[in-house]
Parts: C-alpha cells; sequence; structure tokens
C-alpha cells in the first residue's frame, strides 16, 4: 500500500550551508509508490537502446575467394570440397554470426512515469534526497561541486544532481569529479535515479520556492601537525639552498677574477722584457 504522507527533506545552499527550514516533497510525485516490476522494465529497455547493434559477420556467400574447387572430386583420397570459404575452413564464412541488429525495446509513457516515481520513493524512503535552493553558479568551477558534496558528507557515493532547467556551469562543474552526474530534472530517467546513492534536487525543478540565505563559507582543510611543520622547514630549506647556492656562485666569480688578474700581469712582464 502506498504511503501518502508527506515527506519533509533537509534544505541546503550550493555551498552546503544548512538551512533551517525543511522541504516537503510535492505529493504527486512522492505518494510512497514503488512498483519493482515496473522499475526493471524502464531499466532494462534504458540500457537495451544504448545498445548499437554494430556486430557483423559474414555467411559463406559473402567472404571473398574460393570460387573454385580447392582439388579435384576424386582420385586426391581426400574428402571432396567445393570450396575454402566453407565454414569449416580457416577463413570460411560464419555459420549463424551476429548481423546488425535495433536493440531498441519500447516502454509507453505512463509506466516510464510510475517508474520514475517509483525510484525517486525509493530513494525518498531511504533519506537519500536533499533539497538544494538554487545553483547559481556564475561560472564553472568544479571545486565548489566538491566542497558541496564534501560539506555534504557524500564524497565517497554516486550523486546525482538535478538542475531546474539546462545549467551549463553546474555540468561543467560536475563533469570531472568521479561519481557526480548532472543532468537536469526533466531529463533524468529510472536509471539514473536508481544508479545514485544520493540524488540532490534543486528546489524549482520540484515546484519550491526558497529564499536566499546568508551563506557560510566552505571551512578550509585542516593540515596535520606533520604536514605543518614540512610546511615550516621547506622555505627555511629552500632558502639553505639558495644560500649556499650563491656562496659557489661569488667564490666562482672571485677565483675567475683572480685567474684573469694572474694573466694580465704576466702578459705585461712578459711585454717588459722585450721591449728591454
Amino acid at each position: 500500500m502506498p504511503d501518502t504522507t508527506n515527506r519533509s527533506v533537509s534544505a541546503f545552499t550550493a555551498l552546503g550551508t544548512a538551512r533551517t527550514d525543511k522541504v516537503q516533497l510535492p505529493e504527486s510525485t512522492f505518494d510512497g509508490t514503488i512498483n519493482m516490476p515496473v522499475m526493471h522494465q524502464a531499466v532494462k529497455a534504458f540500457m537495451a537502446n544504448q545498445r548499437q547493434g554494430n556486430a557483423s559477420t559474414k555467411i559463406r556467400k559473402y567472404v571473398v575467394g574460393g570460387n573454385q574447387k580447392p582439388w579435384k572430386q576424386k582420385g586426391t583420397g581426400r574428402a571432396r570440397q567445393g570450396s575454402t570459404r566453407a565454414p569449416h575452413f580457416v577463413g570460411g564464412g560464419t555459420v549463424f554470426g551476429p548481423t546488425p541488429r535495433a536493440y531498441d525495446e519500447y516502454v509507453p509513457r505512463q509506466v516510464r512515469a510510475l517508474a520514475k516515481k517509483s525510484a525517486l520513493n525509493a530513494r525518498a524512503n531511504e533519506g537519500a534526497i536533499y533539497v538544494i535552493d538554487a545553483f547559481n553558479f556564475e561560472a564553472p568551477r568544479t571545486a565548489a561541486m566538491i566542497n558541496l558534496i564534501g560539506r555534504l558528507d557524500v564524497a565517497d557515493k554516486k550523486v546525482l544532481v538535478l538542475t531546474d532547467g539546462v545549467k551549463p556551469n553546474v555540468f561543467l562543474s560536475g563533469r570531472n569529479v568521479p561519481n557526480v552526474h548532472v543532468m537536469p530534472y526533466t531529463d533524468s530517467s529510472t536509471y539514473h535515479i536508481l544508479w545514485s546513492d544520493v540524488v540532490l534536487v534543486e528546489a524549482g525543478a520540484i515546484g519550491t520556492t526558497l529564499d536566499p540565505i546568508t551563506e557560510d563559507a566552505a571551512a578550509p582543510k585542516r593540515e596535520r601537525p606533520a604536514a605543518k611543520a614540512a610546511a615550516k622547514k621547506a622555505p627555511t630549506a629552500k632558502k639553505a639552498a639558495a644560500k649556499k647556492s650563491a656562496a659557489k656562485k661569488t667564490a666562482a666569480k672571485k677565483t675567475t677574477a683572480k685567474k684573469s688578474a694572474a694573466k694580465k700581469s704576466t702578459a705585461k712582464k712578459s711585454t717588459k722584457k722585450r721591449g728591454k
């Protein structure tokens, strides 16, 4: 029996700041209906429709060559053969091999809608649906998406981000993040919802409007004491290396200057002797 009670879920901002108010999911979609056979049918059809069906083999009449008998009919002691393109010859044709075909499966629209509703209700029962007030990314930024899933503590899960319409900046922000898939709410299917462990849906996509709030900046990552000590030692080591290199350079310059001065003095002495 479907559960007709309203479901309230947690709401967050695009930076991962938790909102005090909870969001009531719409009854039209989240009514508790979970139909397993319909979800199975929708997922099976979706995966079948992804197949291209390009596998192709040739039967013996399409293989090039083998028009003549490989040897005469009688007198050789071997079995009679009519062509080297027979299936039992190397390079011969294939028997019952695959040929290009369509794997498309059609599922009625109402069945697809019921399957998608069942998948959303399944995730709602698990408490795996979070509402984001608005994805207002001014520019593509992968760090923003990483900070969001990090603050929601879902970085180790498969996350499906459903936006209110097409938002290229949000899509580009999550494109390079492993196990994060961004797509419009209307384009999502039963397969995508069941693939994910957590669903982040924009408030506008489910017909809810949330007032903007003051967002907290993402908390900086804490460095380990060892990392801090290494970071402090690194500048001193670099300075020491720089001092050593500078000392070597000055010493080399001094030795070069001394050698040139010695050469000049010897040259002057030799010219004086020649003048005498």
